[in-house]
């Protein structure tokens, strides 16, 4: 499957608190998770607490088993800005909420070898039908890369 062609995700390099509610909430969970597993806890519990505030709680197992599946580099949760697989990640999780599973997986193949993307895809899909039932709906990827992209003058 080809990886190029999808957009540049735009949230790569942006200050984290530039970034849409749920797009940061995400980003935030994400990173809690992984600093709850660098240091020896367990991950689940210490990112339920942050997905309850959204009552988004049911988020938390899909977004687990996808976690697990998809090893990325994950900043702490201080970070200032959106590291680039953090906003890889964002982007496949936001494909997969819309239902666009060919670009979603496109978007995991840039972060991981073929097997890892395919057993991250269920979770991934799970995990944005968690997050819209909870009305934690991501910006549409290819909208916002349409919008950032400047117009052809001719």
């Amino acid at each position: 499957m080809a990886t190029h062609g999808l957009p540049d995700w735009p949230w790569a390099g942006t200050p984290t608190d530039d970034l849409p509610p749920a797009e940061r909430l995400l980003l935030e969970t994400i990173r809690v998770w992984y600093g709850a597993a660098r240091a020896g806890r367990a991950p689940l519990p210490a990112m339920s607490l942050i997905l309850a505030t959204e009552e988004a709680a049911a988020a938390g197992p899909p977004l687990d088993a996808m976690l697990r599946a998809a090893p990325i580099e994950a900043c702490c949760r201080l970070c200032p800005k959106v590291a680039p697989q953090e906003a890889a990640l964002l982007l496949a999780c936001a494909l997969a909420q819309r239902g666009a599973r060919s670009e979603a997986l496109a978007a995991l193949l840039r972060l991981l070898p073929l097997r890892d993307a395919y057993a991250a895809m269920p979770p991934a899909i799970r995990l944005g039908c968690a997050l819209r039932h909870s009305g934690v709906l991501l910006r549409h990827p290819i909208r916002e890369a349409m919008r950032s992209r400047p117009v052809p003058r001719g």
